[in-house]
């Protein structure tokens, strides 16, 4: 089982420019607006990745009673999920999975 190092933080994506504030209620991993993610973790949490390249959400799965974004990264071409968060960009989320098809 991985570690979570529970990191709740505020941060301006790096793709689309937006301020994004602190999830409350589970440690934010994402950008909600256009749901890019940055490749900083090896553990979760952990801040130990020097890659530092944008994970571009490319796919949408199933996960239990909830959903995950797959991402690959711009930089390394690594593949990470994230579980989606309450207030993501619904329209966006249909998007990915409208271009998978």
């Amino acid at each position: 089982m991985k570690r979570f190092n529970m990191i709740d933080e505020e941060f301006i994506c790096e793709h689309c420019g937006k301020k994004v504030s602190k999830l409350n209620y589970t440690a934010r991993d994402h950008c909600p607006s256009c749901l890019y993610s940055k490749h900083v973790d090896i553990l979760p949490g952990d801040r130990e990745n020097k890659c530092c390249g944008l994970l571009i959400p490319i796919d949408i799965e199933k996960f239990k009673d909830t959903y995950k974004i797959v991402y690959k990264c711009e930089k390394c071409n690594e593949l990470h999920k994230n579980i989606i968060a309450n207030d993501d960009d619904f329209d966006e989320i249909l998007k990915i999975m409208q271009n998978k098809t």
